[in-house]
């Protein structure tokens, strides 16, 4: 019997697919290839609107973050973000953000829970899930949005597809619908492949890819995330090479 080296797929953007494989080595896991094939791209747009009307502002992405800083938004503002990536972006960027440490509805119930003294404006992608502006502003939180960056579809590396119709098992984790869904529509395989989902909404839309072994987080946070690729890659170290679990 023998057992090849799994391979870990990274389909997010360059930067935070190399953070998440930074963070697997430190959790001293060094037993697998990193393949980085973002399916999303990340490009700034449009312009910020007067930052002179708000106080505070809502980032639900570290690509958020990027974008306002590409654009030359002030940090000086109350700033509320979803979870830790984002939080620790908007460090970089000068804030002192307050983190939801969950998902968008998360986000949602922090905000009203803190009331703020001013309206709010939520700078997001072209693509945005949960709603945050509207449901802030029924709420009675006064909540707009800006639309800073687009999220281009990417098709798969060369290596990345090499990967997927080799014999060496692949761990794939996903982070979103949009990235999921993606990746079924581009992914063939022929290689076992092992999917991590940050939701149950996510791993529907790689139901039909009918890998070997499937993992939804229970918290939509990257750290479980990294225990869920963690936990994958030690399975996939067990599988006998080109042959699925039974």
């Amino acid at each position: 019997m023998t057992h090849a080296t799994p391979i870990l797929l990274m389909t997010r953007p360059q930067a935070a697919s190399e953070a998440f494989v930074t963070a697997l080595h430190g959790a001293g896991e060094q037993g697998f290839v990193p393949v980085i094939s973002p399916l999303i791209g990340v490009r700034t747009c449009g312009v910020l609107p007067d930052m002179t009307r708000y106080f505070g502002v809502i980032f639900t992405s570290a690509n958020g973050v990027a974008a306002y800083r590409a654009l030359g938004g002030p940090a000086h503002l109350a700033c509320f973000v979803v979870g830790a990536a984002t939080s620790a972006a908007a460090r970089d960027a000068g804030f002192a953000p307050t983190s939801a440490d969950g998902d968008a509805a998360a986000l949602v119930r922090l905000v009203r829970s803190l009331s703020p003294r001013g309206p709010l404006l939520h700078l997001r992608g072209t693509h945005a899930r949960g709603d945050v502006a509207k449901n802030l502003s029924l709420a009675g939180t006064e909540t707009h949005e800006a639309v800073i960056y687009d999220q281009p579809l990417l098709d798969l590396t060369p290596q990345a597809r090499l990967a997927l119709n080799g014999t060496a098992p692949v761990v794939v984790p996903l982070f979103s619908p949009r990235s999921a869904a993606r990746f079924a529509a581009v992914a063939s395989r022929g290689a076992p492949l092992l999917i991590a989902a940050m939701s149950a909404g996510i791993r529907k839309e790689v139901v039909d890819l009918c890998a070997i072994q499937n993992i939804v987080t229970p918290q939509p946070s990257g750290e479980a995330m990294q225990k869920a690729a963690l936990h994958l890659l030690g399975l996939a170290r067990t599988l006998e090479s080109g042959q699925d679990a039974q």
